[in-house]
């Protein structure tokens, strides 16, 4: 996005601090958030996983519920069915009339033996059934804690930070919008380069901050007179002058402190 309003350098190094002052800010408290959200994230999907297969484990035993109780119509039926052939082989004609009723009789008796067989897995598979149910009900409870702890914990560190990192982030916007795309571009480099996320640093004790490499007087002077941008060439930072910090830290702070 072009730039409609052409600032000095001076008013481009301050904006470009005060940028670092922003962004240090809320890498703090997104650190103290730190891994909260994928906690509570993680903790509701397994939750739900949980639940999924709590949901299975008592629609499997519904469904062996029906089966019992249809084999035990079914035994039931047989039953009747072998006191109906036991009544007609008292006035069968012939033995082949009876030896036929004898073998529906006992085809009856096998069909029930199978059937209670099938009951007796059934309930033996819903006891195992509702042990893993009892054991995933508790998992359910005991991580629903965990995870209304953290939310809780999560919640607070919200109501502390959230309206500072929305003011800082539109700040952000606001400074960015001050400095040159290619400036911005080379800042965000810098930051991603850099483990601390510093790319913008004052010279303190004659070296830019954090390194022990001396900067040249010369150099040094030119920073102080805030004519252009000038690059550690040993850190690869954006180099201020420790006054043109200072002065911006207290104004950050001012700043937070309204928040």
């Amino acid at each position: 996005m072009a730039k409609t309003v052409e600032i000095s350098v001076e008013e481009r190094l301050r904006a470009l601090y005060n940028l670092q002052l922003i962004d240090s800010r809320v890498d703090e408290i997104r650190m103290v958030r730190g891994e909260l959200p994928l906690e509570v994230q993680d903790l509701e999907d397994e939750i739900q996983g949980l639940t999924t297969r709590l949901d299975k484990l008592e629609a499997g035993i519904i469904e062996l519920n029906d089966q019992i109780k249809a084999k035990k119509n079914l035994i039931e039926e047989a039953r009747l069915l072998i006191k109906k052939y036991a009544e007609q082989q008292k006035n069968v004609r012939n033995n082949r009339e009876y030896n036929s009723l004898s073998k529906e009789i006992e085809f009856q008796e096998l069909e029930m033996q199978l059937a209670e067989k099938h009951i007796a897995e059934y309930y033996a598979s819903i006891e195992q059934k509702n042990e893993v149910i009892a054991g995933t009900k508790a998992q359910i409870e005991e991580r629903s804690n965990h995870l209304k702890h953290k939310q809780a914990e999560l919640g607070d560190i919200m109501a502390e930070t959230e309206k500072e990192e929305t003011a800082l982030l539109e700040k952000s916007k606001e400074y960015q919008g001050l400095i040159e795309e290619r400036l911005i571009a080379a800042y965000n480099r810098i930051r991603k380069n850099v483990k601390n996320g510093l790319a913008v640093v004052a010279i303190e004790r004659g070296a830019s901050g954090g390194s022990f490499f001396t900067i040249p007087p010369q150099v040094q002077f030119e920073i102080a007179a805030r004519k252009r941008i000038i690059i550690d060439e040993h850190s690869g930072r954006i180099l201020v002058d420790s006054e043109l910090a200072e002065e911006q830290k207290n104004k950050m702070a001012a700043m937070l402190a309204s928040l």
